[in-house]
This record gives C-alpha cells, sequence and structure tokens, in this order.
C-alpha cells in the first residue's frame, strides 16, 4: 500500500533537471549523439533491443543517451514504447540458413563446410588498453596492417580462415561460399541429431506480452522469454549447467552472425512481402545424449536467437534451452536451470528491477506498523524476563 507524501511534488520536479543535468556532464565536453552511440556502442545497442524486445537500433541509442547508458533502463524505454505501437501479425518464419553471414564459427568441425568466418570478434584480442583510443583522431584505430600481414582483413572486417596442409590458418580474401549449412543439419543428415518437427497445424507462436503463461511452459514460451530475458542472468544459468548445476558440458555447432529478410503475408494480398532485413545471431549447441529404450543415442540441440551481433546471450540462451529441455528427455529436473518456472519468471530484467527498485519508495504505513510490531515484542519479553527474575528467589526459598 503506497500513500501521498505532501510537499513531494516540487522535490521530484526538481530531480528531473538534475537528472538531465547528470545526463549532459561536462559541457565542456561534446555532447554525445544518438547517431554516435549506434554506430559506435552496437553491442549495447543489440542487448537494448533484445531485452527491450524491439527492433530498432535508433531507438536503442536514444533509450542508451537518455538512460546514461543504463542497460535495464533503456530496455525498459523501449518496452514502454513498444506498447505504443500497432500490431499487424507475425512475420513468416525468418530462414537463417540462407542468411548474410558476416560471422560464422563452429567449435564442432574444422573443415566446416562454406569455412569460417571469423569476422569482427574479440575473442583473438588481448584485454589490455589501447590508449590510442582517448585521442581525438578521426582515422580508425585497429591493427596494424604489418602485424596481421593482412591489409583486407582490417579494411573489410572478412577475416575468413581456411586450412593449409601444414595446419595452419591462413587469412583469405576470397568470396563466402553461398551455401553454408547449419552443424546440426550436417548431423541430420546422417540421422544423429534429434529432429524437430513444427507441431501439428504449425501454429503461430504464443505471444508472452498479450497472454498469461501457464506452467509446464512450451518450448516457443521459454525461447520467447529467453529472448527478451535478462543476458547476465541467462550467463549464470548457462555457466551453472556447466559446473554441475545440471551436467551439461556442450560443443558450439555453429554460431552465425548477419542479416536476414522479414517477409509478412498481408491478408488482403495472400502472399508473402519482404519487409526488410534484420541482424541476428543465432547459436546451436550440440549435446550428448546417452539414449533411451525409445531413442537411439544421438546428440541434442539447445537454440538461441538474439537480434544484432550478441554472442554471449545466444550462447547463454541455447545453453539454459537445452537444460530446460531434460523432461523431453526423461532427465530429471533437479537445478535452477531445468526449472521452466524458475526461469521464465526470474529471466525478465524489467521486472526484476521494477519490484527491487520500488523498494526505494515509501513505505512509511508499511514501516510504523513493523517497528509497532517489534516494540510490542520486545515490550512482552522484556516483561516476560522481568516476571521470571521475581519468580525465581521465591522458588530458591
Amino acid at each position: 500500500m503506497y500513500v501521498a507524501v505532501k510537499g513531494g511534488e516540487a522535490a521530484i520536479l526538481a530531480t528531473h533537471d538534475l537528472v538531465a543535468e547528470a545526463r549532459r556532464g561536462d559541457e565542456a565536453v561534446p555532447e554525445i549523439s544518438v547517431a554516435q552511440i549506434r554506430e559506435q556502442q552496437g553491442l549495447a545497442c543489440a542487448r537494448v533491443m533484445n531485452e527491450g524486445s524491439l527492433y530498432d537500433a535508433d531507438l536503442a541509442a536514444l533509450a542508451l543517451k537518455q538512460s546514461q547508458g543504463d542497460v535495464i533502463e533503456a530496455a525498459f524505454l523501449m518496452r514502454a514504447y513498444r506498447t505504443t505501437l500497432p500490431r499487424f501479425g507475425s512475420s513468416e518464419p525468418v530462414d537463417t540458413a540462407s542468411m548474410a553471414i558476416r560471422r560464422r564459427v563452429s567449435a564442432t568441425y574444422k573443415d566446416l563446410p562454406g569455412g569460417q568466418v571469423l569476422g569482427a570478434t574479440y575473442d583473438y584480442t588481448h584485454r589490455l588498453f589501447d590508449f590510442a583510443l582517448m585521442d581525438n583522431g578521426s582515422v580508425m584505430v585497429g591493427l596494424d596492417p604489418t602485424i596481421s600481414g593482412h591489409e583486407g582483413a582490417s579494411a573489410t572486417g572478412d577475416a575468413r580462415v581456411e586450412p593449409e596442409h601444414d595446419g595452419s590458418a591462413q587469412p583469405a580474401t576470397c568470396p563466402l561460399d553461398a551455401h553454408m549449412p547449419r552443424v546440426p543439419d550436417i548431423l541430420g543428415a546422417e540421422g544423429l541429431m534429434e529432429p524437430e518437427v513444427a507441431p501439428e497445424g504449425d501454429p503461430r507462436p504464443f505471444d508472452l506480452t498479450r497472454e498469461p503463461v501457464s506452467f509446464p511452459a512450451d518450448r516457443d514460451v521459454r525461447l520467447q522469454a529467453m529472448a527478451r530475458g535478462d543476458e547476465g542472468f541467462l550467463l549464470g544459468l548457462g555457466y551453472s549447467v556447466q559446473r554441475g548445476f545440471g551436467g551439461n558440458h556442450p560443443f558450439v555447432g555453429e554460431i552465425r552472425v548477419g542479416e536476414v529478410s522479414v517477409e509478412f503475408v498481408p491478408e488482403e494480398l495472400g502472399f508473402a512481402v519482404d519487409l526488410g532485413e534484420i541482424t541476428l545471431t543465432e547459436c546451436q549447441m550440440v549435446n550428448q545424449f546417452a539414449g533411451s529404450k525409445d531413442v537411439a543415442p544421438q546428440f541434442t540441440r539447445g537454440y538461441g536467437l538474439s537480434f544484432g551481433h550478441s554472442e554471449r546471450k545466444a550462447m547463454s540462451m541455447s545453453l539454459v534451452d537445452r537444460a530446460l529441455k531434460c523432461r523431453e528427455f526423461g532427465e530429471a529436473a533437479q537445478y535452477p536451470a531445468q526449472q521452466d518456472e524458475f526461469v521464465l519468471y526470474h529471466s525478465d530484467n524489467v521486472e526484476a528491477a521494477g519490484f527491487v527498485e520500488h523498494l526505494k519508495l515509501p513505505h512509511y504505513v508499511d514501516f510504523q506498523g513493523e517497528l509497532e510490531l517489534i516494540r510490542r515484542i520486545r515490550a512482552e519479553r522484556e516483561q516476560r524476563l522481568a516476571n521470571e527474575n521475581l519468580t525465581l528467589p521465591e522458588a530458591a526459598e
């Protein structure tokens, strides 16, 4: 229960001015623009789009600027805006197999059909400060081509690796293959990967923003909740299943980052219309399954799909997705990452932040009630102890 606080309106309005002042910072320093955030803080924008459940890099950059870089507050802004948008329906399923690849790596096949495409990644960088980034120059700061040995790699971002006969890896600038099959599809062709079949009738996926979630939740609900869930929470859960709270140590079958087309079928037309392209990150984990009485030994998959370039999110999501499939394979659900109710109820950082941060708001009546309760209990305790002290000497006599 909340009560009105007299005289607080002026103070609240004053905080708006203080927030604007804090957001701007030192006026001697040039103000950062939304375009700069969008172009130079792309990974942060991707996280805001995922957790805000809305694909719009410009709005994500604006939300980050308005929230002073607070990702959860920025996601909250995105979700609030999302509720004002008209809804026309659901798009057709995107085809990640025909993705225009920017980056594509696999930990399962060295000679992956189509090749490994390293792209832009921090995987091979040293965690050392690059103080050149503090300069105010207009040139792009990156690897010295004389060090990398490949001038085209830093210029184009196409750092493709092709194994040589001696086992070493050499960068190449040849065009990417038109056909890059997904690793689970390769295993599936041999019958070694669990098949994934659409439900009968291929119904539209559940929309947790419009319908209440019930448990046990179907996989489309779980994936939707994790796609907009907090990256750090999912990362912790994914880490937990690798450390023994779930018994799962998979292989990265494939991570691919790139652009895919989004199509929509208007009712009045009856055929698909291309709405444009979006950048997605897809991760498919490969997990061993010893089999059961009815199912032969095979590999199972964990799946993660996220907006923008967000590999950590997609990987965490795929780890937890496989953990949540435990009942489908007759495995006991013993750990947090295997409990769909625990995962879905606690992965939403906007809800979690609201519930935690509401503790800052006035709770005067509640606290006064508890304060009086504690005072009464203490008074009763002291009276009881006093009575016991009075009766002890009489008992001794």
